[in-house]
């Protein structure tokens, strides 16, 4: 192992310096004080590695270490550096720091590279502080339309536009992107999952980006005495809730990998202990790597629901409010990736991410793969998230082989 735990955990402890508080958690929020202390002390320690360092207009901050000028390509590696409300010191942050170590690893072993070595903080992709995911990634790969983000606000009431302008920062104008003659872009990130610690492997080579629907679906029946309502005259949404709860997740069971199914939300009125419940709001989450299978499983589940409420008495309505591809990652890259992790004797597993990414953002425009780390316990966004230091370690390493690949 040519990076050592202990230089993973400093740089580790290092970047969590900004923003982390009493509590152990972190809060790293876009256009945030300490979301630009993080950054700028970052343009520095790429400068002293001997980057050139620069922010971009709405704030991603992107390191370049010139090639040796045979080729005028970029392989790029980063991640995000913002973090969710009291979140962990991993994720996002893993490809920055790591990132970091592995392009440090490459010049101090290898010397200059043949093309040159990127690495991009890129300014926000969880959404945490305003409801807009993907600032940094949907800004690199074209400009976000100033609609989007006129008239978004957060919690304390300052706006978008406001808090990008008090950190020196504005909506994108120019044609050009840190994208530009990126040849590969290669994510790190911690799993935020359990599949690797389960599976007993060290390392996951990322094939594809689930893609995700959402719904929002309302049901409409009648709130009745709870004592004098016979059942077969209800019209209660609960029964209605629990057999379409029932009878869709049995279907995902016996769909299986890598299908997954989530009600994660539910809302019941009027919430009492002894009247027949007649609304109920709840959300459904169905996730799937091939778009084709995830519209006809979430389609038919529809149809149950709609079969399944007229039963009873109760009408539905069915909101899906997120509809977001499948994404592959780059079949070259993945076997690049595979082919680095047989090399070096690690115990890997090909998989796919469950999770959204920037990658997913980048990948329909620049070739790009993915590689993981276990998380503890499948932990993440939350302050208890964790990775034991020498299997971050050997995914750096891993990314340091990848990279040494592409550009040298």
């Amino acid at each position: 192992m040519s990076i050592t735990p202990e230089e993973v955990v400093a740089a580790r402890d290092w970047l969590a310096s900004f923003g982390c508080d009493e509590r152990g958690g972190m809060t790293r929020l876009l256009f945030s004080k300490s979301w630009l202390a993080a950054q700028l002390a970052l343009k520095q320690r790429f400068e002293d590695l001997g980057m050139t360092a620069e922010f971009d207009e709405v704030g991603n901050l992107v390191g370049t270490y010139q090639g040796s000028g045979e080729s005028e390509e970029i392989i790029a590696t980063g991640s995000h550096v913002d973090t969710v409300v009291q979140g962990g010191k991993l994720d996002g942050a893993l490809g920055i720091f790591g990132g970091y170590l592995a392009i440090k690893h490459l010049i101090e072993n290898y010397g200059t590279p043949k093309k040159s070595l990127r690495i991009i903080s890129m300014a926000e992709e969880e959404g945490s502080r305003f409801p807009f995911v993907f600032w940094g990634s949907k800004n690199l790969v074209g400009c976000v339309p100033a609609a989007d983000i006129q008239g978004i606000a957060d919690s304390e009431g300052v706006s978008f536009v406001e808090a990008m302008n008090d950190c020196g920062f504005s909506p994108r104008t120019q044609t050009s992107s840190p994208l530009d003659k990126v040849e590969a872009f290669v994510e790190l990130h911690i799993e935020q999952g359990n599949t690797l610690e389960m599976e007993g492997s060290s390392v996951g080579v990322v094939n594809a980006i689930a893609g995700q629907r959402r719904y929002n679906i309302h049901l409409h029946g009648q709130a009745n005495h709870a004592g004098t309502t016979r059942m077969c005259y209800r019209h209660d949404v609960v029964q209605v809730f629990a057999e379409i709860v029932s009878s869709s997740l049995a279907k995902a069971n016996e769909a299986g990998d890598p299908l997954v199914l989530t009600f994660g939300h539910i809302e019941v009125s009027p919430n009492t202990v002894n009247v027949v419940p007649g609304e109920a709001l709840f959300s459904m989450d169905c996730r799937h790597t091939d778009k084709a299978v995830l519209h006809s499983f979430s389609e038919a589940l529809e149809a149950d629901m709609v079969r399944i409420a007229a039963q009873h008495g109760v009408t539905i309505e069915i909101e899906c409010w997120m509809d977001e591809d499948p994404v592959p990652m780059n079949l070259e890259l993945v076997s690049l990736i595979e082919q680095t992790c047989k090399e070096r004797g690690d115990n890997y597993l090909v998989m796919h991410s469950g999770a959204g990414h920037d990658s997913q953002i980048i990948a329909p425009h620049v070739p790009t793969g993915m590689l993981f780390v276990p998380s503890i316990d499948g932990v993440s966004h939350n302050p208890a998230e964790d990775t034991d230091p020498a299997d971050l370690a050997r995914g750096i390493d891993a990314l340091a082989g990848v990279l040494h690949k592409l550009a040298y």
